[in-house]
């Protein structure tokens, strides 16, 4: 009788897919993406705005 193969669940195999070394450019791509909207959303996107 061969092993029998437990299913993952939704959210480990979204884990196991987000983590592999396969996919590290793309994560970090939206990553940073995420971090420059959420400066660019917050009050200290004023910093780059030129003197008055």
């Amino acid at each position: 009788m061969a092993p029998r193969q437990t299913e993952k669940g939704l959210f480990q195999a979204a884990y196991e897919q987000v983590t592999s070394p396969e996919h590290t450019t793309i994560v970090r791509s939206i990553l940073v993406f995420g971090a420059g909207v959420a400066f660019l959303h917050s009050s200290l996107s004023e910093l780059l705005l030129p003197p008055a």
